[in-house]
């Protein structure tokens, strides 16, 4: 829920960049001094932070990385973090809100089309959402802090995002036709299929090539319909109205 997005900290809702903060932190505008020269200059002092972070919790994982060495790794000072997050807590929620955020805001703004035209636009948008970027944002998901209440907004997010899949589903011709029960169960499988890419990237770690990106999300998106009960024949079509190839 890259890993769902393709900058951290970074989303259409403006939630990024240079002089934007993170939610109860509008106080905290300006870092102190570098302690060194930064590592990446084309991003502002909270998105480093939010890099630097997910290389770490990513490869070194979340318990075993401090806050010092999350402001080794961006080029800043350890009391500069506090100025854009409250703490190590606050850095990890808004990289787990960041793999959902886009994939919400893609659903909100499908519009016209079939109920299966706009299921496998999310479908890919989702898939190659979760594969972009060097870092596996997904595999934070099964951290035991997650389940705390601390990340509870994240929870909602994600339970918001399955909802609307179960919309989509329920809306084709084919979701129609099931029981409540099962088209309940057919969510959850296609849910959990869309999920399933964080496993792929686990055993193929780094930046996944572009050609290779989409070959995956279309993959997805098209396993994800079957699934679905959508006939192969109808997938060429989709791909069409989609943004995977033909």
């Amino acid at each position: 829920m890259s890993a769902r997005s393709t900058a951290p900290g970074s989303s259409a809702s403006g939630s990024t960049a240079s002089g934007s903060t993170a939610p109860g932190s509008s106080a905290r505008r300006v870092g102190r001094p570098r302690a060194v020269a930064r590592p990446r200059t084309e991003l502002s002092p909270r998105e480093e932070i939010l890099a630097a972070a997910a290389e770490l919790f990513t490869t070194h994982g979340y318990a075993a990385t401090s806050t010092r060495a999350m402001a080794e790794r961006a080029g800043i000072r350890q009391a500069s973090i506090y100025h854009y997050f409250d703490g190590k807590e606050d850095i990890l929620a808004e990289l787990l809100e960041s793999t959902v955020r886009p994939s919400l805001e893609t659903a909100g703004a499908l519009t016209g089309g079939t109920p299966e035209e706009r299921l496998w636009e999310l479908c890919h948008c989702d898939a190659r959402l979760l594969c972009s970027g060097p870092h596996n944002l997904g595999a934070l998901y099964l951290l035991p802090e997650v389940r705390t209440e601390r990340f509870a907004a994240f929870r909602r997010m994600r339970g918001e995002l399955k909802d609307t899949y179960a919309r989509l589903l329920a809306a084709t011709t084919a979701g129609a036709a099931l029981t409540p029960a099962d088209r309940a169960l057919r969510t959850d499988l296609l849910f959990a299929l869309i999920e399933g890419v964080i496993l792929i990237r686990r055993d193929a770690p780094g930046e996944m090539a572009a050609d290779a990106l989409e070959t995956l999300a279309s993959a997805t998106a098209d396993a994800a319909l079957r699934l679905a009960g959508v006939p192969d024949r109808d997938l060429p079509d989709l791909r069409k109205t989609g943004r995977g190839p033909a």
